[in-house]
């Protein structure tokens, strides 16, 4: 059995409403001024101006950044950072929204604290100073971002996107409120729950998986596959996905991610794609060609949701869910360029997630991934 070394150290608060309990969590984590990080969309639902009554009721000054972009980067972290200066100083980071409002967030806990540019977090443990008390509230059951001590922020100069990560920057606090993902549309809830779904496969095979780290993501698929048609199609079937994208985000924690991810990350950098979508185009076939080194495993999570076969049946299976879905299934149906591939291919061999995936791969193996997902 593979040796682990687990430290968990966030307290998941899960149910519907316990959004109303944000108050109470947060004065007995730091005060009295608190920054809330969300996202235009959520200003516009309401949901931030409730967040900000409940900290408001528990006597915590509250300061708003809202202006977070989708796709993270370093721009929006930095206006974030001089925001905060402006309106601060303050105790407690909250972080409202998708992985990119949690994501931002982290990244300004790592400014604000730490100093310097996004830049030089990137990698893990790059923090020398302690960092803000953090609660994370996902309204999106997706990236799973509140279990993790990463932040993926993209670089405004290069496009490159960065994996930040600190024990220090994890959320010390998670709410987790299906009630919130009803403000979440169909769009929203199908890439999201897609890139759940993706976590969860990925980590059950990375190189770095261990009996624990699979006991999460098996746990996650469980939940996830069988309730994602019904979750995209109604927010009010959406808790079972929002527990499920949150176990996925600490088997990644635990296990890191793979090729479908690595693949990903040039197409979300170069096409107006969400990082769902582009996880969804490729991990099909990631799955198949993985299947040279990890069928077996692959036939494991097929029997968590009592499917007969391996590599090729969980291939088809989320074929048949984006089908559903109406997620697009071809590069070239997303305007992609073949003229691009190669330069892709390049920068895929270059992302750190694909150095987990349990199939070596070169340069060439990413051309031909690209060019079968084509």
């Amino acid at each position: 059995m593979t040796p682990f070394d687990f430290n968990p150290s966030i307290r998941v608060v899960f149910g519907a409403g316990t959004l109303d309990q944000l108050g109470d969590l947060a004065s007995a984590l730091a005060g009295p001024r608190a920054l809330l990080v969300t996202d235009p969309g959520l200003v516009q639902a309401g949901l931030a101006d409730r967040a900000s009554r409940a900290l408001q009721r528990a006597g915590l000054t509250t300061i708003t950044f809202s202006a977070v972009g989708e796709n993270p980067t370093t721009e929006h972290v930095a206006a974030g950072v001089r925001h905060t200066r402006v309106h601060g100083p303050i105790d407690l980071i909250v972080a409202l929204g998708g992985g990119s409002a949690l994501d931002c967030a982290k990244g300004i806990n790592f400014l604000l604290t730490n100093g310097g540019q996004m830049q030089a977090y990137r990698g893990y443990g790059k923090a020398t100073q302690p960092m803000l008390p953090s609660i994370g509230i996902p309204t999106t059951a997706g990236t799973g971002s509140e279990a993790q001590s990463y932040a993926l922020i993209t670089c405004t100069d290069t496009g490159a996107k960065m994996a930040c990560g600190d024990h220090k920057a994890r959320f010390h606090i998670a709410i987790l409120d299906p009630n919130l993902l009803a403000s979440a549309p169909q769009r929203v809830r199908a890439d999201a729950g897609i890139d759940a779904l993706a976590h969860a496969v990925e980590s059950y095979v990375s190189t770095r998986r261990t009996s624990l780290s699979q006991m999460f993501a098996r746990q996650a698929y469980r939940l996830l596959a069988p309730h994602y048609e019904a979750a995209v199609a109604d927010a009010q079937n959406a808790a079972a996905m929002l527990l499920g994208a949150h176990l996925a985000g600490t088997a990644i924690e635990n296990s890191m991610l793979g090729a479908a991810h690595a693949t990903a990350n040039p197409l979300t950098a170069r096409y107006p794609l969400t990082h769902g979508r582009a996880v969804a185009l490729m991990l099909p076939h990631v799955i198949r060609l993985n299947g040279q080194v990890v069928d077996d495993l692959y036939g494991e999570l097929c029997a968590e949701i009592q499917l007969k076969g391996s590599a090729g049946t969980l291939a088809a299976h989320f074929e048949e869910l984006c089908a559903r879905a109406d997620l697009p299934r071809r590069l070239a149906d997303c305007q992609v360029a073949a003229s691009d591939l190669p330069a892709m291919a390049q920068e895929a061999a270059g992302q750190w997630t694909g150095t987990f995936n349990p199939l070596p791969l070169q340069e060439a193996d990413f051309l031909r991934l690209y060019e079968t997902a084509f």
